[in-house]
């Protein structure tokens, strides 16, 4: 019996839904075309289906459709789990559609679909997926497999159906790692994806390779099209008094820039001055519009590519170094073009008045995060540090003063402070990983960072205000509130952590933020950001205002950043037309560029995260048989993940290799439990594990759990490595004292 021989759920619900009566199982596998050996199958279905809450059961084996709203449509992205089920998550929608296996059709993950919404389960809203409309996955990487004339490639990620039929796989070798271009995709959930080979690239685990099938796949170029170089190349050094027109002269306002030590571009910069009653401010950024002009063939190349990307190594950057590096970077004692934000605001951070200005500006200094930090005493001083000028001086003291007002006010209205560590991967100077450790851990380091910030979250929003006072259609960067199912499990979650949390305070953005301020010194603080942050949707571009849950801000849009993201150049350009007076954007083309955009952005995210698992992967590879400590972060059916203290790396513990006679995780996620001896291990808790195995072309590091959490007072070696159990030390040395009276 093959699993086509049952009906699809929505099959069944839309079979109800089209009666207007309660029908009798009999009747209904007479209807779907039930063979008779698949009755009592399809007798399961319909139990689990009233289990769910997808249909209701009546006396006598009869059933009807589920109560509540009527089948309704949805567009949005599909994200497809390696079990198969996937949830399709909706701008506008703040719950997520629940997607079964034999519901999703031709779907592939990341594809933009249409759903039909048909009921309310305890998994939350459940649907199929009616049709595809637009491919995301249009190439695959894997290991390319050959039997006879047959060749097709395994894909490396589990979420992405396979295998993939190869036509012609011309002389290459089975085992290969290699990238497929998709040439058909598959109509039903029963039909697999053809391609054709982009490139065959060597040996899988081989990091050059390992790094190459990422770059290709996503078609991540650090070289652009002639044409686009040429544009670039083709600009002035300087404009001419008579090219910078009307611009508003800021060269006399005392703005500097600060960004990362490494930092290979510098698109925005501040000046604050404090006064009796407030604050003057002024966020400058490089006016990216007066180059990259729509339709051109720099506006080609940016739009495909969306964003920059941040490598370990290096940064592929969305436009030609020639501006990204250059023309438009606000260098030190340069005169710059630029779109500028100026506003006044009251001691309580409430912005009185603002005005938007296209500006000609020259930078008084470039500042880091790290010498700002160690100048102002914030960090241990280094004597190496160049004291900094009185004014720049000034203007640093101002902006910090002006950004903890902003950020309690922040605060103080619902925005979340989540406390969800970073990974920072440290190479040598052959780019070889030596260590992996949290990002941005010196306090004051922390504090330089979080002036801009709070400057760079006041600019966004005081841009989406002016935009929004003038009716102007724009793309805004939106984030949904959460569904309150995922807040359930959240608070079921600080419940099994002992931390006092309730629905109300989840639901409610100010309680929410209060409590994970209340909590931020707790020794579970990150657990509990990470729980948080799974708990929340992800934050996407729309044409749509609906608000910005994370930061609790009614209008947001992305305005800093048109050096490195796509969206902030389009926010640029409807700007620039309104300050001109020319036509204004059409709302489909705003759709179309918001959508994009966001597909676009979770791929990138995606790049640089598996990049930085490929490297921690590697890193590993030097510490197998290490035994390291760390905490449990995550927990499901089949293994447990272990963020070690250092290096900060994520190691997955198989149930089986947990130790006892068999952990189970429990349904919550929150425990995995010893079937035999009932002992517990909990999300948060500290755990030892030895590294046993790496995979790079999985980018996993796979271990197994020690003793050393079992025993107490275990000491360790000068590596870090646990010694034995005192017990057996002491049962040794007795051993020992006896041999010598023998």
């Amino acid at each position: 019996m093959t699993r086509n021989d049952l009906p699809r759920r929505d099959q069944v619900i839309e079979l109800l839904r089209g009666r207007d009566r309660a029908l009798h199982a009999r009747e209904m596998a007479e209807q779907l075309g039930v063979p008779e050996g698949a009755y009592l199958r399809f007798l399961e279905l319909l139990s689990d289906m009233t289990m769910d809450r997808a249909i209701r059961a009546l006396p006598g084996q009869r059933f009807r459709p589920p109560a509540g709203p009527s089948s309704a449509s949805r567009e949005g992205v599909i994200s497809v789990h390696p079990r198969g089920f996937a949830f399709v998550s909706s701008t506008g929608f703040a719950d997520d559609v629940y997607i079964p296996e034999n519901a999703v059709g031709g779907a592939m993950h990341g594809d933009l679909v249409r759903v039909r919404v048909l009921a309310r389960t305890r998994r939350g809203i459940e649907g199929w997926v009616e049709t595809v409309l637009e491919r995301a996955v249009l190439r695959v990487q894997g290991v390319l497999r050959r039997r006879g004339s047959s060749a097709w490639l395994e894909p490396d990620d589990a979420r992405v159906r396979g295998p993939v039929v190869i036509e012609d796989a011309g002389d290459a070798r089975d085992g290969l790692a290699a990238v497929v271009q998709l040439t058909r995709y598959p109509e039903s959930r029963d039909e697999n994806p053809e391609g054709e080979l982009v490139a065959v690239l060597g040996e899988p685990g081989d990091p050059v390779v390992e790094m190459k099938k990422v770059l290709v796949r996503e078609r991540i170029d650090e070289d652009f099209p002639v044409e686009a170089e040429a544009e670039a190349a083709g600009f002035p050094e300087r404009w001419s008094d008579d090219q910078l027109g009307a611009r508003r002269d800021l060269r006399d306002v005392d703005l500097i820039t600060i960004d990362p030590d490494d930092a290979r571009d510098h698109d925005d910069a501040i000046f604050v001055r404090a006064h009796e009653t407030g604050f003057d401010a002024w966020v400058a950024i490089a006016d990216v519009a007066q180059y990259v002009t729509q339709g051109s063939a720099l506006d080609g190349e940016a739009r495909r590519r969306a964003f920059s990307v941040y490598l370990p190594d290096r940064a592929v950057p969305m436009l030609p170094r020639r501006l990204s590096s250059d023309l438009c970077s606000l260098r030190e004692g340069v005169d710059r073009l630029c779109l500028a934000v100026r506003f006044e605001l009251d001691r309580k951070g409430v912005v009185r008045s603002s005005e938007i200005v296209e500006g000609v500006m020259r930078s008084r200094a470039r500042l880091t995060y790290t010498g700002i930090a160690r100048a102002m005493g914030w960090s241990e001083p280094d004597a190496g540090d160049v004291p900094l000028e009185l004014e720049v001086l000034r203007v640093v003291k101002d902006a910090d003063r002006l950004a903890g007002v902003l950020r309690r006010r922040r605060l103080r209205r619902g925005a979340l402070d989540l406390q969800v560590p970073e990974p920072r991967v440290e190479l040598d100077d052959a780019g070889a990983p030596i260590d992996v450790v949290r990002r941005a851990q010196d306090p004051g380091v922390r504090r330089a960072y979080g002036l801009i910030e709070e400057l760079m979250i006041a600019a966004n929003e005081a841009v989406a205000a002016w935009v929004g006072s003038r009716g102007l259609g724009t793309i805004y960067r939106v984030h949904a509130p959460p569904d309150e199912m995922k807040l359930e499990r959240l608070v079921e979650m600080c419940g099994a952590l002992d931390i006092a949390f309730s629905i109300e305070d989840a639901a409610d953005p100010k309680r929410l933020s209060t409590f994970l301020g209340e909590v931020a010194s707790h020794p579970l603080a990150e657990i509990i950001g990470m729980l948080t942050l799974r708990s929340l949707k992800q934050a996407t571009y729309d044409s749509v205002n609906i608000g910005h849950f994370g930061l609790a801000s009614t209008a947001y849009v992305h305005f800093t950043s048109p050096i490195r993201r796509y969206p902030d150049l389009q926010v640029h350009r409807f700007i620039k037309g309104e300050l001109r007076g020319e036509a204004r954007a059409d709302e489909t083309a705003l759709r179309e560029i918001a959508t994009h955009c966001t597909r676009r952005e979770r791929a990138v995210v995606a790049v640089e995260r598996e990049v930085v698992d490929l490297y921690r992967a590697l890193l590993m590879r030097g510490r197998i048989g290490s035994v390291l400590e760390g905490k449990v972060v995550d927990i499901d059916e089949g293994r447990i993940v272990v963020a070690l203290n250092r290096p900060f790396v994520d190691v997955r513990v198989p149930m089986d290799r947990m130790g006892g006679k068999g952990f189970e995780a429990t349904e919550d996620g929150l425990r995995a439990v010893d079937s035999r001896s009932g002992e517990t291990v909990k999300l948060g808790e500290p755990m030892w594990v030895e590294v046993e195995s790496v995979s790079l072309e999985r980018r996993s590091v796979l271990g197994r759990r020690t003793w050393e959490n079992k025993k107490r007072g275990t000491k360790r070696n000068a590596l870090g490595i646990p010694g034995r159990p005192r017990k057996a030390r002491r049962n040794e040395a007795k051993s020992g004292q006896k041999k010598k009276r023998r």
